[in-house]
């Protein structure tokens, strides 16, 4: 859906089968402005730059400061926060002049984030 929303996407998935089949599907549906990455979403690669949005699909128990720092000015960042075994707040950060600018949106359930790469069976 992003593909169709925005001019690029760039996903970091830490299991390397989940990449490699999303890339094959992405490839189908000649979503040709997709970057999978392999990677620890807890660790973007600088070679990646900043971006104007961040989406976050994993609760975090915070937001890492790293993640926060490649906000270009003006930029959006969505995340679950909070503990694992419980509800989750959705949080709007917007990098602005003076810091961030945070906002609550909603009570939500998601997945834990997990940092690192998943070790391969």
């Amino acid at each position: 859906i992003l593909s169709r929303l925005a001019r690029d996407v760039v996903s970091i998935e830490r299991f390397r089968t989940l990449a490699d089949r999303a890339r094959l599907v992405l490839k189908e549906l000649k979503c040709s402005n997709v970057d999978i990455i392999l990677g620890d979403g807890f660790d973007v690669p600088e070679t990646l730059g900043t971006f104007d949005r961040i989406m976050v699909t994993a609760a975090m128990e915070e937001i890492p400061e790293a993640l926060l720092a490649r906000l270009e000015p003006d930029g959006v960042l969505i995340a679950p926060v909070g503990p694992m075994d419980d509800k989750q707040i959705l949080i709007r950060a917007v990098r602005t002049a003076e810091g961030f600018d945070r906002q609550e949106l909603v009570a939500v359930r998601f997945v834990p984030a997990l940092q690192g790469i998943a070790r391969e069976l």
